[in-house]
């Protein structure tokens, strides 16, 4: 064979089998979010970018390829720019340290027309991906009223998100876009921030990423003063941060290495994208991306690969599970009962989850508890997965999935080869955690003797 086309073939199959596992991550990440909700903030600087138009043709693809797409556009530049060239006088007030607009009577229809521009530029550049969108009234608000001594006048804050009406809009297929005004059941209408709505529509509608979506160079780790440095990529830039790690990071004295009052102007803004991010990862959004707005596809990016472009906050999986308590007890018999009633669950007394204790957690949400689980040890280097119950109101935030997943690290760590579960009525549940259809011979020793053969419960394992 000669040597030159030996030597021009390898590059090409190199390029080849990269193609390869790039396609294949994306259909991996295609069937794992496909038909979620997915909230994308994007600070109005991104639409006076060139970029932008790409952006926008980005989302209507997620939007037409199954993905529930939200848009929260901000406005605060382009009212400023619209209430300067009015000649209308613009203050803003301090709120737990976030600087809020007061707007006034003779402001508020100029706010109101700048926050609607920047609205349709996303419905007009939709429109020519043909993508159908939709500028909706889904924000109900109320008055914040007189803040640290000032009126804020027809400022507002989100009271409610009309989560049924974007149900149906988002189920047609079609893009709600979210401008940053909110209206009482009045009809009075009140600005409201685009941050707070973006957070109370991730919440309402069971998010599983929020994207915030600005300009900037991305988060550095050389802008920090931290004892140690979290994952970057090659150029410096964050890759992800854990919320405990964010908090670290803002809690480290606000000490920026910034050189000029362009990067500490830039710091602000980080400030504000980590703590929106943080409120999100608390308010049960899976993941939250800070992206930069520029960079060519980085929605995509970030969403389809592994390495992503920008910055993911996440909540460590585990972080909110944690050893039951004896006090926990009329919590987690609130959260078994209905599931024993119905037959899903074996009954369990008080003193009988009291007796083994130790093979229970729970899964806390701002101090209350709102599932449980059990890993019980049976021997022969197996444990049983079993008591895993849910508040319904959470039911679409993956608690059970997590506390099986905690679960399973427990029995890592104890050693064991194997763990199982049984069930009469959940067995897809169980697959689609990866666990197997076995013969109830498998089970240990001890749980062959205690089996009830009057349930026929099916039996799901996990090798370890």
């Amino acid at each position: 064979m000669d040597n030159s086309q030996s030597i021009a073939g390898a590059p090409q199959s190199q390029a080849s089998f990269e193609a390869v596992d790039l396609i294949r991550e994306v259909f991996h990440y295609q069937s794992r979010f496909e038909g979620s909700t997915m909230v994308f903030k994007i600070d109005y600087p991104v639409t006076e970018d060139p970029a932008f138009p790409g952006l926008v043709k980005d989302l209507a693809l997620l939007a037409k390829t199954g993905f529930k797409v939200v848009i929260v556009p901000g406005a605060r530049e382009n009212i400023n720019e619209v209430l300067k060239q009015h000649d209308i006088a613009s203050s803003s007030t301090s709120i737990s340290d976030v600087p809020v607009r007061i707007t006034t009577a003779q402001a508020l229809p100029f706010v109101e027309m700048a926050a609607f521009d920047v609205a349709s530029r996303f419905m007009t550049l939709l429109a020519g991906s043909r993508a159908e969108a939709l500028i909706g009234n889904f924000v109900r608000a109320r008055g914040l009223g007189i803040m640290n001594g000032v009126d804020t006048e027809h400022t507002g804050k989100v009271d409610k998100i009309y989560a049924d009406s974007l149900s149906r809009v988002l189920n047609l297929g079609m893009i709600p876009i979210l401008p940053c005004i909110g209206w009482s059941p009045s009809g009075k209408p009140y600005n409201v921030p685009s941050d707070e709505i973006a957070l109370a529509v991730s919440t309402a509608m069971g998010a599983i990423k929020l994207f915030i979506v600005s300009i900037h160079d991305g988060l550095h780790a050389d802008f920090y003063h931290l004892p140690e440095k979290p994952k970057t990529r090659p150029d410096g830039r964050l890759d992800r941060l854990t919320t405990q790690e964010a908090e670290s990071l803002l809690a480290a004295n606000g000490v920026f290495n910034g050189k000029d009052e362009g990067e500490n102007a830039s710091w602000q803004q980080y400030v504000r994208e980590l703590k929106l991010a943080l409120r999100a990862s608390r308010a049960g959004v899976h993941r939250v991306h800070i992206i930069d707005g520029r960079e060519e596809g980085g929605v995509l990016k970030e969403l389809f690969s592994n390495l992503g472009v920008g910055t993911m906050i996440y909540a460590d999986e585990y972080d909110s599970i944690r050893a039951f308590r004896s006090r926990d007890m009329p919590d987690v018999l609130r959260l078994l009962e209905p599931l024993m009633q119905r037959g899903l669950l074996v009954r369990r007394s008080a003193e009988q989850i009291q007796e083994k204790k130790d093979d229970y957690a729970v899964f806390e949400i701002d101090g209350s508890v709102r599932a449980c689980g059990a890993l019980h040890d049976w021997g022969e280097a197996q444990g049983e997965i079993a008591a895993i119950a849910t508040d319904p109101l959470y039911a679409d935030m993956g608690l059970g999935r997590r506390i099986v997943g905690f679960m399973i690290e427990r029995a890592r760590k104890n050693r064991m080869r194997r763990v199982f579960g049984l069930t009469t009525q959940t067995q897809d549940w169980f697959q689609t955690l990866g666990f197997k259809e076995t013969p109830v011979d498998t089970l240990p020793e001890q749980k062959r003797k205690i089996y009830d053969q009057s349930r026929k419960s099916k039996v799901f394992a996990l090798e370890l």
